[in-house]
């Protein structure tokens, strides 16, 4: 029965990219990660507060990669704080957050911890949590839902960082 069900699911290369509307982040180029459980984003200027008794961050994504802008600040409830071990070992207390990704045609609940990933090669992991029993992955292929879409002679300001 399982394999059966495996060869309906989607497949997807072993970078995507990705939408989490609710944080208002329209596309980010994502690296699709079976090794980590839970995913990662990368967040700079994290401010804790309450809103109705209940924690939330606010925060900052630069969802490109070695740019500036655009910078998009970000607001979620906070669902827990977890301590994550990076793949180099360190262990580091996160929050972590509830958002909605959409990938592939498909939209779900992911959780995401928040990490300073600013000298890493990809913003965003997807980890295996977030995409288990829904797609099979591809480690050979990249952007196999798509290409990052242009969108007319729109042009978004950008600051290239050294």
């Amino acid at each position: 029965m399982k394999r059966h069900q495996e060869e309906r699911l989607p497949v997807i290369g072993w970078r995507e990219w990705v939408s989490l509307g609710e944080l208002g982040i329209e596309r980010i180029k994502t690296k699709i990660d079976t090794g980590a459980r839970t995913s990662a984003l990368h967040a700079f200027d994290v401010r804790q507060f309450t809103d109705h008794g209940a924690p939330h961050v606010a925060f900052v994504v630069h969802p490109r990669q070695r740019y500036r802008l655009p910078a998009v600040e970000c607001v979620a409830e906070v669902q827990d704080m977890r301590e994550v071990t990076s793949s180099s070992g360190h262990k580091d207390v996160r929050y972590v957050i509830s958002t909605d990704v959409s990938l592939a045609g498909l939209t779900w609940p992911i959780e995401i911890t928040l990490a300073d990933r600013d000298p890493l090669g990809f913003r965003m992991l997807l980890g295996r949590q977030a995409v288990r029993d829904r797609f099979l992955i591809d480690p050979g292929s990249s952007f196999m839902a798509g290409r990052k879409q242009k969108t007319g002679s729109t042009k978004v300001k950008t600051e290239r960082t050294s």
